[in-house]
């Protein structure tokens, strides 16, 4: 019994003329590869942007809020109290008699 090796391309030579067919359909198929890329990277950022508008739009009450606490130094939310804040340092002294 005889194995044959065929390989993927044929025996018979390939005209210029294919070749010419074949390079033409290759930069037409990237040219519209890179064209449809171009697209989709247009509608993402439209997208994004939109949704980063949307989102900026639905936050602007919150955003205000948050201004208006940290002007007035009162964080929303937070218990308003009329206790005295005492500030300072401590020094504690020890008695030499107390350590042994």
């Amino acid at each position: 019994m005889q194995i044959k090796y065929v390989s993927g391309t044929s025996t018979h030579p390939t005209s210029p003329l294919r070749k010419l067919v074949g390079l033409v359909v290759t930069v037409a198929v990237l040219a519209l590869a890179l064209m449809f890329s171009a697209v989709l990277l247009v509608v993402i950022a439209i997208v994004g942007t939109l949704g980063w508008a949307w989102l900026w739009w639905k936050t602007r009450e919150l955003r205000k809020r948050l201004c208006e606490a940290a002007q007035q130094g009162v964080m929303p939310g937070a218990k308003a109290s009329n206790d005295d804040v005492f500030e300072g340092q401590v020094i504690r002294v020890v008695d030499p008699k107390d350590i042994g």
